[in-house]
C-alpha cells in the first residue's frame, strides 16, 4: 500500500525501478563522450587513464551475464542495459588504444584481452561447475565486487599519492620520535653501574 491507500503490484515497482536504473546507467555510459572527442581531436590520450574503462567493461560484462535468464530469471533489464554499456566501454577502449602511445597501447590491449579471459572463465565456471542457485549467488557477488571496482577505479589516479602522503607523514613522526629518544638516550650512559 502506498500513501494514498492503493496497492501497487510488485512487478510494476520492479519494472519502474529497472527502467529508471537503465536511464541513469545510460547517462553514466555516455558521460565520457566529451573526453573521447578531445582524445580524437588532439590525437592523443594525454594524461588520461584507460583503467576506468577497462573496469567498466568488465563490470558491464559480468552484470550482463548476471541479467541473462540462465543466471537470473526475471531481470532481463539488467542484461539489456549492460550489453549497451559494454558496447560503449569497448568503443572507448578501442579509441584509447588507437591514440595511446605505444607502451600504453600494449598495456591497454593486454588488459582488454585479460578482461575477456576473466569473463570467459566466469561464464565457464558458472555454467559448468555451479547449480542454478549457486550460479546466481556467485555471479551476483562478482557483479557487486565489479561495481565497487568500477566506481573506485578513478580513485586509482590519486590513491598512490594519498597512500604515499600517509606513509611519508608516518615516517616523519617516527623520525621525530626516535631522534628525540636517541638524544635523551645519549645523555645516559650506555652501560649502567654494575651491582
Amino acid at each position: 500500500m502506498n500513501s494514498f491507500g492503493l496497492a501497487i503490484p510488485y512487478s510494476v515497482v520492479s519494472n519502474g525501478a529497472g527502467i529508471a536504473g537503465n536511464l541513469f546507467a545510460f547517462i553514466l555510459f555516455v558521460s565520457p563522450i566529451d573526453t573521447f572527442r578531445r582524445i580524437g581531436r588532439n590525437k592523443s590520450t594525454e594524461q588520461f587513464s584507460g583503467l576506468p574503462y577497462i573496469y567498466a567493461l568488465l563490470n558491464c560484462l559480468i552484470c550482463f551475464w548476471y541479467g541473462l535468464p540462465c543466471v537470473s530469471p526475471g531481470v532481463i533489464l539488467v542484461a539489456t542495459v549492460n550489453s549497451i554499456g559494454a558496447v560503449f566501454q569497448l568503443t572507448y577502449i578501442i579509441i584509447f588504444i588507437i591514440y595511446a602511445e605505444k607502451s600504453k597501447r600494449v598495456n591497454m590491449f593486454g588488459l582488454l584481452v585479460a578482461v575477456f579471459g576473466i569473463f570467459g572463465a566466469i561464464v565457464f565456471v558458472s555454467i559448468w561447475c555451479l547449480d542454478p542457485i549457486t550460479r546466481q549467488i556467485f555471479v551476483g557477488c562478482l557483479s557487486v565486487a565489479s561495481l565497487i571496482c568500477m566506481f573506485a577505479s578513478p580513485l586509482f589516479i590519486i590513491v598512490p599519492n594519498g597512500i604515499g602522503t600517509v606513509l611519508g607523514a608516518l615516517q616523519l613522526v617516527l623520525y621525530v620520535y626516535y631522534s628525540r629518544a636517541s638524544r635523551e638516550g645519549s645523555r645516559r650512559p650506555l652501560i649502567g653501574p654494575s651491582v
